[in-house]
């Protein structure tokens, strides 16, 4: 079933700023759906969009059957989409308890019985739960953040660049962690610069250039893909 419709969504920083120039993407319920592309290329400010932090100049973006075009990220966020910012995606100085309780504002009654269910879900923040967020590892605190989204229990969860100045092994857990997410049910659209492990998690892709779709499909097509490969891969043969 068809969870998020984006249909010709033109996008940007100002009147004049069109980043995204039509762009058109789909994604079906518990899905991995990777956006890859060169940088200036418009899959940050594609998430933003979602999430309503940018709003459309031109364009529709459906959830499901609901336009989300124009709300505040507040609304969009109730409807069930959570954004997992590439900086400043957690409270430093805030213990990681402290963290999970402030990405639960939204519905603070059920705050307590999903920091249970995080802990369960993630031991790592469990063992350091009375630790301040300034603590822990690029990898821990990207997980960290990813656990603050989902406290909003999102049918759709959006990541910025989630292994951005992560070592290989940092990153290839944290890729385990989000196949983790998918498998509890929730749909991921996610940015990333390594397209490689990108690609091979995800279910479906679309490369970006320049504001406009250049490909999309299956992303084992797209990983396949000789010009994609010399691109976006470093040339790596697939396997």
């Amino acid at each position: 079933m068809t969870l998020l419709r984006v249909a010709g969504v033109v996008a940007g920083y100002g009147r004049d700023d069109e980043v995204l120039k039509g762009v058109d993407l789909a994604m079906n319920d518990g899905e991995i759906h990777a956006v890859i592309g060169p940088n200036g290329a418009g899959k940050s400010t594609l998430l933003k969009t979602i999430a309503g932090l940018l709003h459309p100049a031109r364009g529709t973006i459906h959830l499901r059957d609901t336009p989300l075009g124009g709300l505040p990220p507040r609304a969009i966020s109730r409807l069930g989409v959570a954004f997992v910012p590439q900086e400043q995606n957690v409270f430093p100085s805030m213990s990681v308890r402290e963290n999970l309780e402030m990405g639960g504002f939204i519905d603070p009654a059920a705050t307590r019985q999903r920091i249970d269910a995080a802990f369960a879900r993630f031991p790592l923040l469990a063992e350091r739960r009375h630790r301040a967020a300034r603590t822990l590892s690029g990898g821990q605190r990207q997980v960290l953040a990813m656990a603050m989204a989902l406290m909003v229990e999102p049918a759709l969860l959006l990541l910025d660049e989630p292994s951005a100045g992560l070592s290989p092994v940092a990153a290839e857990q944290l890729f385990a962690t989000i196949l983790d997410i998918r498998r509890h049910g929730v749909a991921i659209a996610m940015v990333e610069q390594n397209a490689s492990q990108a690609l091979e998690i995800a279910d479906r892709a679309t490369l970006l250039v320049d504001g406009r779709v250049s490909r999309d499909g299956a992303a084992a097509i797209l990983r396949a893909d000789p010009e994609i490969r010399r691109l976006f891969l470093g040339g790596a043969p697939h396997d």
